[in-house]
């Protein structure tokens, strides 16, 4: 697949997350590129990944917080998330966030942050 349409790529919905959806769009030799669209109130729970994300937000807002320090985000914002460092998402605005994301293609081991202690 040299080219291909985002609207012929299926979304799935995320796991764990509240209003998101997943596109695989590219899976080359070393990295894939993934786009992400959470809805208006929409979320990702505090979590960790044994990858590193490379990140470009297309359009909305959103409050991220990277190993505990909380940034806000809208198009145009690029994030880098180290690999093993936790992480959420929360949709602030009215319309969907929406982003890529670049991961090179080694396991991801996803785990989700117990709060309980």
């Amino acid at each position: 697949m040299a080219v291909t349409h985002t609207k012929d790529v299926p979304a799935q919905p995320v796991k764990a997350a509240d209003f998101t959806t997943i596109q695989v769009l590219l899976k080359g030799p070393n990295f894939t590129m993934r786009r992400f669209v959470m809805a208006p109130g929409g979320g990702m729970p505090e979590h960790t990944n044994t990858v590193e994300h490379e990140q470009y937000v297309l359009r909305g807002r959103a409050r991220i917080s990277i190993a505990g320090e909380e940034f806000d985000v809208q198009a145009g914002d690029v994030v880098f998330i180290p690999e093993g460092v936790p992480h959420w998402y929360q949709n602030v605005g009215g319309e969907d966030f929406e982003f890529l994301c670049v991961v090179p293609n080694k396991e991801d081991v996803v785990k989700i942050v117990d709060k309980g202690g």
